[in-house]
Formats: C-alpha cells, structure tokens, sequence
C-alpha cells in the first residue's frame, strides 16, 4: 500500500515538472506576446518597424539619380524608396534633404536615421539668391570711353562700356525711378554699379545742371500721394523721401505685388521710424491695387521673389499642391503647416484661392 503510495506521488510530481516545463518552453518561444500584452495599443506591424530600423545598415544616396535598387542597397525602406521614386517620376525636384521628410510613410523617427546618409547633387541644390546685384565680374568694354550724358544713354552703349545685359538694364530702369542721375553719388546708388566701375567712368560723364531738367520734375503736385501708383518723380515731392528713398520703395512695391498698409515702409532700412512719423500725413495706399498671388497656380519663379514667402515655405506650397491639388484658403495652409498664424496673417492680403470657372 505504501508503495502505491509513493509510485502515485512520483507519477505526480513527474506530471507537474512536465507542465512547467512546457510553460517556460512556450513562454520563450512566444516573447512578442508578452509584448503585445504590455503595449496593448500597438500594432505588432508597427512594433516590427521599429526594430526593423534599429537592425538596418545605411549608406549614402541621392535621391534625384538614385533607381530602386540603388535605394534598397543604401537602406532604405521598400515603401520609402516607391514613394521617392513616384514623387520623381511626377516632376519633384529634391532641392534639400528637408524634402524627403515630405514623402508618404516617412516619419519622423526613420528621417532621423537617414538625414545623415541623404546627398543633393549641386545640379539639383537650391541657388542662393543674390539680392545684392552689384556685379561680380568685369565684362569686356568694346567701346571707347568719351564724355556721354548718363541720362540718354541706352542699355547697348551700357554694356559696350563693360556693363553686363542685367546690370545695364538695372542702370536704365533705376534712372527712370529716381528720375534721371544728378550726380556720380546717386549713380553709385544704382544696385548694378560698384565703385571701382563708378570711378573709372567718373571723369566721362556729363550730369544735367538742375536749373535744365525736364519741366514736369517741378511739377506741382496734390496730396497725400497714393504709394501703388505714384513714381520716383512724385514721391521725391514727399518731404521726407530722397531720391534713394524712393528707388528703395518702389523696388519693393515691385517685389510685394503692392502696398497694403503704408507701415509697410518701414521693412525697409532707409526709412527709420522717426522719418516715418514725418512721411506718414503725406501718402497712402489703395489695397485695391495689389497684385495678388494665385497660390493654386502660380509657378515656384513667381512666388520666389515675394518677400513674405521664404525657400522653406516655397518648397511646402509646391510640395503639398502636387499633393492635395490645392487649397480653399489660408485656414488649410495653416493646418498643412505652410504658414504659421503670423505669417499668415502677414501673407493673407497677396493670396488668391480662385479657382478658374468651369
């Protein structure tokens, strides 16, 4: 009797060290459910991602040249690579490595992992803008020097003396803002002329005496002066505004599209706050007059030059178009992340939402 006593007890102790044996076998064998069970909101394809991305080895590429296979061998995600791939193939153009950040699937975690291996060809690079037109190289003069007038040359003498195409039409368009030259001082002024050229052309120039000037320059006129219509003649009347002044305004009217609010002026630092306050009973501005911005079509060139628009902003409206098609109004582009409320705010009287009628 004892001894089927101590056989049933073996048998169980037996059967009990087998259960935990398969347990702790199960158990180890299954360690993605133990996971599941801690992150209950995960998804197991999400979790598989992410260590995907911590086991991958990368290596460098540029996606404007780079084909799928090149992609795959550098690291990149499948889903990724079709996606740089499609976005090429419909136009896009990846200026900066930002630009990939923009891509379906891409977050923010695997960017990080491959901003570093991310390389833009010059060819493709963002140009910086050169704001100062002053020239950078000297171009051949084929004409003899001689005593001309300044105020009745055209572009092609200009370029003859060593000007290039650019900066003579520059010179000419200048003149005509500020109303003709009046020395080698407000020459000097002009964006296109530097001094080393201003000197060597000082002694052949001839400057009209002010007492011969055209008769409308003292022209009387009424006031205030309305800032989107008026030119360099007019505004020189403002008392307050020089020749300078008023090329540097109107420069940036050109740029703006227009005047919304004459405060405006003072993004400008030839205006400073106390001349302002002097200059502010004496113009105006009709809003009504602005050049307003197609956003839903405008090209990248017309937009670049805007002074509110910056490359980050350019590079997300022309991004986020060829995405979505298009925005309703500014509410969208705030939500897209293209502008924050400020700049919005700052933007908003340029922008034109319309869409041609049917």
């Amino acid at each position: 009797m004892q001894e089927r006593t101590k056989q049933h007890i073996r048998g169980v102790l037996l059967l009990l060290t087998l259960v935990i044996i398969i347990i702790v076998v199960v158990m180890v064998a299954r360690p993605e459910d133990r996971y599941s069970k801690s992150a209950p909101n995960e998804s197991i394809e999400h979790v598989e991602s992410v260590a995907a991305y911590d086991t991958l080895s990368f290596s460098t590429f540029d996606p404007n040249t780079a084909d799928y296979r090149t992609l795959i061998s550098a690291g990149v995600p499948r889903d990724i690579a079709v996606s740089i791939i499609r976005w090429r193939e419909a136009g896009k153009v990846y200026r900066v490595k930002e630009d990939l950040a923009l891509c379906y699937n891409m977050t923010d975690s695997l960017y990080f992992l491959l901003e570093p291996y991310i390389i833009i060809g010059k060819e493709y690079q963002f140009q910086p803008k050169e704001f100062d037109s002053t020239p950078r190289e000297r171009h051949t003069a084929t004409i003899a020097l001689s005593p001309f007038k300044l105020d009745t040359v055209g572009t092609t003498f200009l370029r003859g003396i060593g000007f290039s195409v650019r900066q003579a039409e520059l010179i000419v368009n200048y003149r005509k803002m500020i109303g003709g030259y009046r020395s080698i001082e407000e020459f000097e002024e002009c964006y296109a002329v530097d001094s080393a050229m201003a000197a060597r052309l000082r002694p052949y120039i001839i400057f009209e005496p002010r007492d011969t000037l055209p008769a409308h320059l003292e022209e009387r006129v009424e006031f205030p002066i309305e800032l989107n219509s008026t030119d360099s003649v007019t505004l020189c009347k403002v008392m307050g505004i020089g020749a300078k002044s008023a090329s540097h305004i109107l420069f940036y009217r050109d740029l703006l599209g227009g005047y919304h609010s004459v405060s405006q002026i003072l993004e400008l630092k030839v205006v400073t706050e106390e001349n302002f306050q002097r200059i502010l009973p004496q113009i105006y501005c009709d809003s009504a007059k602005i050049k307003k911005i197609n956003i839903n079509f405008a090209r990248p060139k017309e937009m670049e030059v805007h002074p509110y628009i910056s490359n980050r902003m350019l590079r997300r409206i022309v991004n986020n178009r060829e995405l979505k098609g298009g925005w309703s109004n500014l509410e969208e582009m705030i939500e897209d992340d293209i502008f924050s409320s400020e700049e919005a705010a700052r933007i908003a009287p340029y922008l034109d939402f319309s869409f041609p009628q049917e």
